[in-house]
C-alpha cells in the first residue's frame, strides 16, 4: 500500500502539480492553503490497488470518494460474471437467490419516500422584495388613523414609503 508523503497514512489521491500522493486530510490541508493550489488537478487512487483512476478533481477540499481503476473493475466484473466463485456458499443455495415475484418489493409498501426528494425552486431576491414591498404598502393603507373621518390637508398629503 502507498502511504501519504506527509503523514504516512494510506494515500488516496495523487496531485500531479505537486507530484505527491496524499491522504484526504493532508490533501485538504495542502490545497486549502491558497487559491492557486486549490486549482491543482488531483487524481483519485484506486481503492483496491492504489493505481490512478479516470477520476480527477480540483478545488480546495474534495469530498472523500471511493473509486476503482479500470483493471480492478474488469477483474471484479470477471469474478462476478465469470466462473470464479467469490463466496464460500454451495451451489444449492444459489437457486434460492433467483428472482421471486413476491420479493420484488423489499420495503413496507408505502410510497411516502418519493415526496421527500422533490425539488422546490428558489424565489429570486428581486421578486421577493417586490412582493414584500407591495404587501407592506397594502398593510399601511389598511391602517386606520384615530380620526379617520377628520383628515386635515396635512395628513392626507403624507405618504409612507417602505424604503425610508
Amino acid at each position: 500500500m502507498k502511504n501519504c508523503e506527509l503523514c504516512k497514512s494510506t494515500a488516496r489521491m495523487y496531485c500531479d502539480s505537486d507530484q505527491a500522493i496524499l491522504c484526504w486530510d493532508c490533501d485538504a490541508r495542502v490545497h486549502t492553503a491558497n487559491f492557486l493550489v486549490a486549482k491543482h488537478t488531483r487524481t483519485l487512487l484506486c481503492h483496491v490497488c492504489q493505481s490512478s483512476t479516470p477520476w480527477t478533481g480540483s478545488g480546495p477540499k474534495l469530498a472523500a470518494t471511493v473509486s476503482v481503476c479500470q483493471s480492478c473493475s474488469n477483474t471484479r466484473n470477471h469474478n462476478i460474471n465469470g466462473d470464479c466463485d467469490l463466496e464460500d456458499g454451495d451451489a444449492e443455495n444459489d437457486s434460492e437467490d433467483k428472482d421471486d415475484p413476491d420479493d420484488d418489493h423489499d420495503h413496507d409498501g408505502s410510497d411516502d419516500d418519493e415526496g421527500d426528494n422533490q425539488v422546490v425552486p428558489l424565489v429570486s431576491s428581486s421578486s421577493s422584495r417586490e412582493e414584500s414591498s407591495s404587501r407592506f404598502c397594502r398593510e399601511t393603507n389598511d391602517v386606520q388613523t384615530p380620526n379617520a373621518g377628520e383628515r386635515s390637508e396635512d395628513q392626507s398629503s403624507l405618504k409612507i414609503s417602505p424604503w425610508t
